[in-house]
């Protein structure tokens, strides 16, 4: 009487193939795509625990998100070949093989290897980093924050929650804006306008006041100062610009921290009772039906008017210009490169 289990082991052993002079049997087979699997399954675990560990320290992060991804390849790569040798594929007797593959997974895969390189490129650059904020100007312009630098695709996350995949080789060929690049941040510009008239210190220190009052921004050192510039002169406005320093999880939310600004300046104008102006035109009539001056005012039934002389004269107090003081601010050196 024939036994099962030996005609199920024959079949696992018996060799149905054979790939670079190497036979291959069912068992080997099985065993290989075990240790596939396996292999694959650790890499996820351990790209996991490395990632939680890398989301709860402060510095050192982007060491660990190298170390997070290389982890992750290498296992799985190690996985695959251990696999191939369980097999009892030889790998030396598969380089001519695995050299003409490698031509053909080329020619027919440039970009996908072309932006797994920029991948590694941008890992190590360390241009962009997980969690900065970048903004990619153009047509299809990308704000938001850096969530994952992938294989193929930089992971951003804009602040609506959108997720957008930008290709890895566009931030190396293409300019980008790195808002928070080693944990600094920059200064923005908040225009807004008064009426001509205005008593400038007044506008100068209302301006301030409300400025300092929002938790975001910054406190004011010897290089990072707070200050109100009047920067031109409109068709029916003094245009100012207030100048602050945000706290860098402010700078991560430019609309919401640019409103959050306007709105304390709106309430800082209207409360000290300084003229927010609307568009508006002068319209001066030098002749009406060939007359001019007086003779004009009456001929379309008006009278004129005569200006009133001033019977004394103010001096008015030196205003403390912004602008000046920064120019005259030395330099500040640039900043040392963070390692990575």
């Amino acid at each position: 009487m024939t036994n099962p289990f030996a005609q199920f082991s024959g079949v696992l052993t018996t060799p149905f193939a054979q790939l670079g002079g190497a036979p291959i049997t069912l068992s080997g087979l099985l065993l290989a795509i075990l240790i596939v699997i396996i292999s694959f399954f650790a890499s996820r675990i351990a790209v996991r625990l490395l990632a939680r560990l890398r989301k709860s320290m402060r510095d050192g992060s982007t060491a660990l998100y190298i170390l997070e991804k290389f982890t992750g390849y290498g296992i799985a790569l190690f996985g695959v070949v251990f696999a191939l040798s369980t097999v009892g594929i030889n790998l030396s007797s598969l380089a001519v093989f695995a050299g003409a593959l490698g031509v053909g997974v080329g020619l027919g895969l440039q970009g996908v290897i072309k932006e797994f390189v920029s991948g590694l490129v941008l890992l190590f650059d360390n241009i962009v980093n997980v969690g900065d904020y970048v903004e990619l100007p153009g047509a299809n312009a990308v704000r938001g924050i850096v969530f994952e630098i992938g294989a193929r695709a930089t992971h951003i996350r804009t602040n609506d929650n959108i997720d957008v995949f930008v290709p890895n080789s566009r931030l190396i060929e293409e300019r980008f804006l790195n808002w928070t690049y080693q944990g600094q941040t920059s200064r923005i510009h908040i225009p807004f306008s008064v009426a001509y008239g205005a008593d400038k210190t007044l506008v100068r220190e209302v301006v301030l006041k409300a400025a300092r009052e929002i938790d975001s921004t910054l406190p004011e050192s010897d290089t990072r100062r707070t200050q109100v510039w009047l920067v031109s002169f409109g068709d029916s406005a003094l245009n100012f610009e207030l100048v602050v320093w945000p706290r860098l999880e402010a700078l991560k939310r430019p609309a919401a921290m640019r409103a959050a600004y306007t709105w304390a300046i709106d309430d800082a104008l209207r409360g000290a009772a300084i003229e927010i102006p609307f568009p508006q035109r002068d319209i001066r009539i030098r002749a009406v039906l060939g007359r001019e001056g007086e003779d004009a005012y009456h001929a379309l039934g008006f009278k004129a008017v005569k200006p009133v002389a001033d019977t004394h004269e103010t001096a008015a107090a030196p205003a403390h210009n912004d602008a000046a003081t920064d120019l005259a601010r030395p330099e500040e050196p640039p900043p040392l490169a963070a390692k990575p």
